[in-house]
């Protein structure tokens, strides 16, 4: 489980943050790739989250959607982990959303 807040609503009413399961896929040094369960609607994609860094990239093709604190450097190696683990990822969002 992981409370976040909500970036465009701010936080809900019920405890001040939205609880959301997030399924690891895989760890990689310091970065944590991962889905969040309410996501069934959205294009496949993956979140990556590290201290407090969060960034989001589509699957098909690998391009990232939005990035909160990662450096430039960072995005390049995280997009190069997500080019490298892309079928993966994507046969383990079918699996959970279909």
């Amino acid at each position: 489980m992981y409370c976040r807040r909500d970036r465009a609503n701010g936080y809900n009413a019920v405890g001040g943050c939205t609880v959301i399961p997030m399924p690891t896929l895989l760890r990689v040094g310091r970065y944590r790739f991962h889905f969040f369960s309410n996501e069934r609607d959205e294009p496949p994609h993956i979140h990556v989250k590290a201290g407090s860094g969060e960034a989001k990239f589509w699957l098909d093709p690998v391009e990232m959607a939005s990035n909160y604190g990662f450096a430039a450097h960072e995005l390049n190696e995280i997009k190069r982990i997500v080019q490298q683990h892309r079928v993966e990822f994507i046969e383990a969002w079918y699996e959970r959303f279909s």
